[in-house]
């Protein structure tokens, strides 16, 4: 005979309790398995080395979107977003003209995810006012870090729109978003640089914005005057001379950059890393050829133009 123990109110209670426990518990684990195949594919793909995503600009004409794609060697298959003229106004109307931004969104890019520790490099085609470093720079200031960077138009344009569709792209294929007023300073500093380009050169602008922030990571600044005379003694170094309108806008960026939160140690890698690739890019057998053959065309125009003014004598 089995011995049936009687059951007291509290018994009850935790009886109960226990039970409820447990079926919560259970519902927690169903919905801990089923979550995941809730969510979309999209957000379950992590960002991997090798991602690819194309921006192409909103008027194209279908012809030349055939064209740069095929140049990028994509398809339609490719992950594609588009970039709008407005859009590129909202990052530029504050540092470059409405004519110079345009009316058509035309330049667009390939961004590919590359490893950990390969840096930002970056290739152009008919870009004819951004250089490759301006690029690189403005995208370290964004947040960017380790890609492949392709930049194209279907026909020679400035090439200051584009980077409002590489940090699209890079959020989309890093699965990051990347804070406004980052993104706003990036755009100036692309702007100031190629600015400065047309007065010192491509390569003394681009290592002066490098030289700043690498001295600003090692010894940062707390005033305004400090920021000030630090660019006026990387200027000197550099043998660069610049106008104090130039040396004014110079600080009102980089003071913008102070405030800030960006990782300087990480910009200084990048830096790093961004002039290795650069310099490998211009120590490449196909580089090289097609200095030797623009110096032997500049060699044979000057030797042409010595022939005719001697015989003009």
């Amino acid at each position: 005979m089995n011995a049936v123990w009687p059951v007291s109110g509290q018994n009850k209670g935790e009886i109960n309790l226990k039970h409820s426990w447990k079926k919560l518990l259970s519902l927690v684990l169903v919905f801990t398995l089923l979550y995941p195949m809730l969510l979309p594919a999209a957000a379950l793909a992590d960002a991997a080395p090798g991602d690819v995503i194309v921006t192409l600009g909103e008027n194209l004409s279908p012809a030349d979107r055939e064209k740069i794609l095929a140049e990028m060697n994509e398809t339609e298959e490719t992950e594609i977003i588009t970039v709008s003229n407005q859009e590129e106004r909202e990052y530029l109307g504050d540092y470059i003209s409405s004519s110079q931004i345009g009316t058509r969104a035309l330049s667009s890019t390939k961004i590919t995810l590359a490893e950990q520790g390969a840096g930002i490099n970056v290739e152009t085609n008919n870009i004819t006012w951004v250089s490759e470093g301006m690029y690189a720079n403005a995208l370290v200031t964004a947040g960017v870090e380790d890609a492949e960077i392709y930049v194209t138009a279907p026909f020679p344009v400035s090439g200051t729109a584009a980077l409002t569709g590489l940090i699209k792209a890079y959020e989309i294929a890093a699965e990051i978003e990347i804070p406004e007023e980052q993104k706003q300073v990036a755009n100036e500093e692309m702007v100031r640089t190629a600015e400065l380009a047309e007065s010192i050169g491509v390569e003394e602008a681009t290592e002066l914005m490098n030289r700043i922030k690498e001295e600003i990571a090692n010894n940062p600044v707390e005033s305004e005057e400090d920021l000030r005379e630090l660019i006026r003694r990387i200027a000197a170094e550099l043998g660069i001379e610049l106008t104090e309108q130039e040396l004014d806008g110079l600080v009102s960026l980089f003071m913008r950059m102070k405030d800030l939160n960006i990782n300087w140690d990480q910009v200084q890698d990048q830096i790093s890393k961004v002039r290795d690739n650069l310099g490998e890019f211009l120590a490449r057998e196909d580089t090289q050829n097609f200095i030797s053959r623009f110096l032997e065309v500049i060699a044979q125009l000057i030797e042409a133009l010595k022939g005719l003014f001697t015989s003009e004598a």
